[in-house]
C-alpha cells in the first residue's frame, strides 16, 4: 500500500558529553555515571511518509544491521504497540554519524522516530511517556527525546535539564569503532570517582572516565586527541570514538579544520542547549 507524500526532513542531532564520570558498578553489572549532554547542530535526518498497512519499511538499510535490529524500526513498531496505532511508516534515513562514535546516532534516530511518529501518527503521547518508552531502547534515547542540554545521573535515566555555554566545536571523527562494551568491561577503567554536586556550574572538574582506557586501546583516537590538544582544550566524548576541541568563536574552529591532517574527517558544529529536533517540532 502507498504511503503519504514524505514529510520534511526532521533532524536526529548529534550529542557530546562533556564530561563522563563513573560513580560505581551496580550489582547488575551497569555503571553508576553522572555526564553532561549537550547536543550540536549536526545530526542524522530522516522522513516519513505515513503507511495505512501498519507495515514499517526503512531505507536504505544498514550494512550488517537487520532492519528488525534497527533501532528505528524498533522506535516506531514500540510506538504502535504502545498507542494501539494500526497506522504505518516508510521511514528514510539520510545517514551522516558514525556508528561507534560516542556520539549517540542510533540513540537519536530512535528518538527522533518516537517524536516525528507521535505527531504524524497523531498518537499524543505524551513526553515524560515517550522518554520512558524511549529509556527500553537505550539509556541515552530520553534525553534526545526531551531536547534539552541535561546533566544526567543513575545509568544515565536520571536527567536535569541545564543550561551551559554553547560554544563552537571541531569534531574529530577517528576511523575507528569503539565498543562500548569492552571499555566498560576493561579492568583498568576508573569506577570510584566522587559525586560532584552541581557539576554543571564546574567546568574545570569535566572529564571523561573512559578516556585514557580507549586511547591505550585504540591508538588511532590518541593520535586524534593528541593533534587536537594543539589547537584547544580537548576531550573524547562518551565512550568514543569522537574527540572534540572547544573554541569561542566559529573562525577559530574552520582555522584548526584547515589544518587537519590528510585523510581525517572532521566537522565543524555548534552546541546546542536546546536540540534542533525541538525546533522542527515547534513548526
Amino acid at each position: 500500500m502507498t504511503a503519504s507524500q514524505p514529510s520534511p526532513w526532521w533532524p536526529a542531532p548529534a550529542k557530546l558529553n562533556l564530561c563522563l564520570h563513573i560513580n560505581g558498578r551496580r550489582a547488575d553489572g551497569y555503571h553508576e555515571l553522572q555526564t553532561l549532554f549537550q547536543f550540536i547542530d549536526w545530526g542524522d535526518r530522516l522522513r516519513f511518509g505515513v503507511r495505512r498497512d501498519g507495515e514499517i519499511q526503512l531505507s536504505p538499510a544498514l550494512p550488517g544491521v537487520a532492519s528488525a535490529d534497527n533501532l528505528i524500526v524498533r522506535a516506531a513498531r514500540m510506538l504502535q504497540q504502545h498507542s494501539g496505532c494500526t497506522l504505518g511508516a516508510d521511514i528514510e534515513l539520510d545517514k551522516q554519524l558514525p556508528m561507534g562514535g560516542g556520539i549517540g546516532g542510533g540513540s537519536s534516530n530512535a528518538a527522533t522516530t518516537l517524536v516525528a511518529l507521535n505527531q504524524l501518527w497523531n498518537t499524543q503521547i505524551p513526553e515524560d511517556e515517550l522518554a520512558q518508552l524511549g529509556l527500553a531502547l537505550g539509556a541515552d534515547v530520553p534525553v534526545f527525546v526531551r531536547g534539552h542540554a541535561a546533566m544526567a545521573e543513575g545509568v544515565g535515566e536520571q536527567l536535569r535539564p541545564v543550561e551551559v555555554e554553547e560554544p563552537w566545536y571541531l569534531l574529530v571523527i577517528p576511523a575507528v569503532e569503539v565498543s562500548t562494551a569492552v571499555v566498560f568491561n576493561h579492568p583498568e577503567l576508573p569506577r570510584n570517582t566522587a559525586k560532584i554536586t552541581a557539576l554543571e556550574h564546574q567546568p574545570e572538574r569535566w572529564v571523561n572516565d573512559c578516556q585514557a582506557v580507549v586511547c591505550d586501546e585504540y591508538p588511532q583516537v590518541a593520535k586524534a586527541l593528541e593533534w587536537l590538544l594543539e589547537y584547544a582544550p580537548s576531550k573524547m566524548t562518551g565512550t568514543g570514538s569522537c574527540v572534540y576541541g572547544v573554541f569561542s568563536d566559529k573562525n577559530s574552529a574552520e582555522t584548526a579544520w584547515a589544518e587537519l591532517p590528510q585523510g581525517w574527517t572532521a566537522h565543524v558544529t555548534r552546541g546546542c542547549n536546546r536540540s534542533p529536533l525541538l525546533a522542527m517540532l515547534d513548526q
